[in-house]
């Protein structure tokens, strides 16, 4: 009977002893995690903000085509980007949504970052205020913080203000058709010989013949 008895006494004490270990193993293992986790944190969060600031520049977007044949999906988002016609041209910043309209309406539209001259000449030559009435230093020292419209095409070049915080501006340039006609087919994309989609540096060849 005492050799019976013995046996279950034995066998509780090493599980209680196992368990014990297992309990420790695993608040360390939840406390390094943790202890981890919250020192990666704040380096993970500051490198995709650097990433989004490198990839948010200035883009001009120049519709190409008119509206035969588009869904309204896509003529919606034209007018959100106050595209409603033919030559006319917009700047926007690259951020993640006006990426993804930009997506969408690629069939019908170019885009690519503009350079910061042809950005001058847009705004001195295409920018209209309410009234068709050009926009003048005069107009950008009582609305702004800047004194001339150099000094404004900087700062929408490099995404300190947009077309719409200036007050009075309209936020679209009408432009004349290209002089000599656009290099490619209007119907296709640019991978395939046309003008549709992202150009890149090419746009300002394209707002060169029309400004």
């Amino acid at each position: 009977m005492s050799s019976s008895t013995k046996t279950p006494v034995k066998r509780t004490k090493k599980s209680s002893k196992k368990t014990t270990r297992k309990a420790t193993t695993r608040k360390t293992t939840k406390e390094t995690v943790r202890k981890v986790k919250i020192e990666e944190l704040p380096t993970v969060s500051l490198k995709k903000n650097l990433k989004q600031e490198q990839q948010e520049i200035t883009l001009c977007v120049l519709r190409v085509r008119g509206a035969h044949g588009m869904r309204r999906t896509i003529q919606r988002t034209l007018h959100l980007m106050n595209l409603y016609s033919v030559n006319s041209a917009t700047l926007v910043r690259s951020t993640p949504s006006v990426r993804g309209m930009l997506q969408k309406s690629k069939d019908y539209v170019s885009f690519g970052p503009v350079s910061e001259d042809i950005l001058k000449n847009i705004l001195k030559k295409r920018a209209r205020l309410t009234g068709n009435k050009i926009l003048t230093d005069n107009h950008v020292r009582r609305t702004t913080v800047y004194k001339s419209i150099d000094a404004l095409a900087k700062a929408i070049y490099r995404g300190k203000i947009q077309l719409k915080e200036v007050k009075d501006l309209k936020p679209v340039f009408r432009l004349h058709p290209p002089i000599g006609g656009y290099p490619g087919s209007i119907k296709k994309p640019v991978g395939a010989g046309g003008t549709l989609g992202n150009v890149g540096g090419k746009i300002n060849i394209y707002l060169k013949k029309m400004i």
